[in-house]
């Protein structure tokens, strides 16, 4: 519930810095706000107030419409009391049983209000909320509420389908375009040509290719997630799990195209003739995919189809395995001195010629991260040692990166290429590199035959 202020009195009776928070959340109001205390202590200054340093007098009531008492004793108790009798609700803070109302936590994203509040006795879990909802929202989503509300008449003429008119607006305060182009001043007039596209008969709709992270749904981007509740239709990979598709609207349309290694439940070309089919038909698509989209995601085949068909999209990244699986063991894949930078490739399906390179790069410094190689991690090793790197170079593997069932392994080149390890599911990197030693790999399991020793 919001309450009318403007034209009266808001009283907070005391002087301390409990009475500047409230000072700092009713100063935002259109009342006048009046700050009784014998003892003013805290500084009040920065604020358009009337502090008043005397006793409390209940005339102080008149024209009041809320009452804050953030002290106690005497003057205190007096004038709970009076505003009692005379009816006006009173706030005593943090004494909730003494309380008619409750101040709710505050995200500010003026001209947008969002107050989160509980029953009282749970203060603290609606300051958790709010730091949620703080992080949620874009800090320009204000300025983006305000071309909201200057293009509302214009928006009730022009588009007079209800449901259309909330894709736009949902459009609105989600695009990349009209924020960056808001930051530049040029909010209004983005703004206005994205309604014209809404406008036309022929709109088509957009495709968000989304890297998903490496399955954690906290690692998922706020711009992911954003977009994610915006989205008509979800088409997902199988590597993402169920909880980070969840995050998505509740009745949005959930495709899985259930790409699995052995298993390809739809071609790469179905899923460019999916997605530019649903874009096509006016809906915002998710492509939801597993770490970075960009990343060994053939992100680049399916902006190519979305090209051609002339549908708009853009990419949202996300964390990458490799970068995920080097947080889980602080291991600094590029290390000064050691390592002066980080290759990212796919082991399954290399060449000779593609381990010849890679045995030069890891012989030079270089740390390499392989992706999609679990299975044939001793054929990699022992052919990376053919092609001469050293087989002491340190090996560390993460499966399951970023999630809470990862599981480490470490070794050299040599202890790899002994022999089958017996691997725990899930998708794999395989670390190898000399920065790989300057990692925290004390917990991981150890490779057969030589391995590194871990300080």
């Amino acid at each position: 519930m919001s309450y009318k202020v403007q034209g009266q009195r808001i009283v907070i009776v005391g002087g301390n810095d409990e009475a500047l928070n409230k000072v700092r959340l009713v100063s935002k109001t259109t009342a006048t706000v009046v700050i009784i205390s014998r003892h003013i202590e805290a500084d009040f200054r920065a604020f358009a107030v009337e502090v008043i340093e005397r006793a409390f007098a209940p005339s102080d009531l008149d024209n009041a419409a809320l009452v804050f008492v953030a002290e106690e004793g005497e003057d205190a108790e007096l004038a709970k009391a009076e505003a009692r009798a005379r009816g006006i609700p009173l706030n005593v803070v943090d004494v909730p049983a003494e309380c008619d109302f409750y101040t709710p936590s505050i995200v500010d994203r003026a001209p947008l209000t969002i107050a989160i509040s509980t029953e009282g006795d749970a203060p603290v879990l609606a300051r958790l909320v709010r730091a949620r909802i703080e992080a949620m929202l874009s800090p320009r989503i204000g300025k983006i509420a305000s071309l909201a509300g200057g293009l509302r008449q214009r928006v009730e003429n022009l588009i007079h389908d209800g449901a259309a008119r909330r894709r736009f607006y949902e459009a609105l305060v989600t695009s990349p375009q009209v924020e960056a182009a808001e930051i530049s001043g040029q909010g209004a007039e983005a703004a206005e040509a994205l309604l014209t596209q809404h406008v036309s008969a022929d709109a088509k709709g957009v495709v968000w290719l989304i890297g998903a992270g490496p399955g954690s749904e906290d690692l998922l981007t706020l711009r992911a997630q954003r977009l994610l509740q915006e989205a008509d239709v979800i088409v997902h990979d199988q590597l993402v799990p169920t909880v980070v598709v969840d995050m998505g609207r509740r009745d949005a349309e959930r495709i899985d195209v259930g790409k699995a290694k052995g298993h390809h439940s739809f071609s790469q070309a179905q899923i460019n003739t999916l997605i530019v089919r649903l874009a096509g038909q006016g809906k915002r698509v998710a492509r939801l995919k597993s770490g970075d989209p960009m990343v060994f995601g053939r992100a680049g085949e399916e902006i190519a189809a979305l090209r051609k068909a002339g549908i708009a999209y853009s990419v949202v990244p996300g964390v990458s395995a490799a970068l995920a699986a080097a947080a889980d063991t602080a291991t600094p894949v590029t290390l000064r001195g050691v390592s002066s930078g980080f290759i990212m490739a796919t082991a399954h399906g290399a060449d000779d010629s593609d381990l010849r390179h890679w045995a030069a790069l890891a012989q030079s410094g270089l740390t390499l991260a392989l992706y999609m190689g679990k299975s044939i991690a001793s054929d990699v090793a022992g052919r990376l040692v053919a092609h001469g790197a050293s087989p002491a170079t340190p090996v560390g593997i993460v499966v399951n990166a970023g999630r809470a069932d990862k599981s480490t392994y470490s070794g050299t080149l040599a202890s790899l290429s002994s022999g089958q390890v017996a691997f725990s599911d899930g998708p794999a990197i395989i670390f190898v590199g000399e920065a790989v030693e300057a990692g925290d790999w004390a917990d991981s399991a150890q490779l057969a035959g030589m391995s590194f020793k871990v300080a």
